[in-house]
């Protein structure tokens, strides 16, 4: 399945349950390399992971924007913007 063109911002849930938030341009790529030990630094150790919330944007400045908004999030804020996706 393949995205559209866009800049997204996303969570994922790893292992251990925890939170990483991050933002790329492809989604699907972005979320295979960090269950290959390939994304960032912090997944590499709480594999697998998997995505639980995404917003799609149009620039890449607006997508690192809200990356910065949802990590300054407290993890109840983050679960509570998660399950309100999903409702």
């Amino acid at each position: 399945m393949t995205e559209p063109e866009g800049n997204y911002t996303y969570i994922l849930r790893c292992r251990d349950g925890s939170l990483y938030t991050g933002w790329t341009r492809d989604l699907s790529r972005r979320v295979a390399a960090h269950n290959a030990g390939r994304g960032g630094k912090y997944t590499r150790s709480h594999r697998p992971v998997t995505l639980v919330y995404v917003e799609c944007f149009a620039t890449r400045a607006e997508a690192m924007r809200r990356e910065a908004q949802i990590k300054r999030l407290s993890r109840e804020e983050k679960l509570w913007l998660i399950e309100k996706s999903h409702a």
